[in-house]
């Protein structure tokens, strides 16, 4: 009499992450998930762990979790994963001001985004 379990939001060879509430803005948080779109888990490791920006730490946990949620979750190999999509949303904004001159008021947006990461097994090609 219970309820039917959930649909995998994921192909059966994928498995997927999701971080939220970043301290970015989804346009520089972009940057950053246009290295690794398309790439091998490990090349696209490297590269961020080499990237000097200061939000690859983050989109490099990001990966690292996909991998593991492959590896544990989905049975997957490792050794054959490539990320297959990389996406950036909105989140909130934070406003915040600052006084200007002549009594105006100056807006300060702090945006934050999100960050979705979805890795693929690949069959090797004999």
């Amino acid at each position: 009499m219970g309820k039917e379990k959930n649909l995998r939001r994921v192909a059966d060879n994928e498995a997927m992450a999701k971080l939220k509430m970043l301290k970015t803005s989804p346009q520089k948080l972009n940057l950053v998930a246009q290295l690794i779109r398309g790439k091998k888990v490990g090349k696209a490791l490297s590269d961020l762990t080499f990237s000097k920006k200061r939000i690859s730490d983050d989109v490099k946990k990001c990966l690292q979790s996909a991998v593991a949620n492959a590896e544990n979750n989905h049975n997957l190999d490792v050794d054959e994963l490539i990320v297959a999509e990389a996406y950036v949303g909105k989140n909130i904004t934070l406003k915040r001001g600052r006084p200007r001159a002549r009594g105006r008021f100056g807006k300060l947006l702090k945006p934050f985004s999100e960050l979705t990461i979805k890795v693929r097994q690949t069959e090797e090609q004999a």
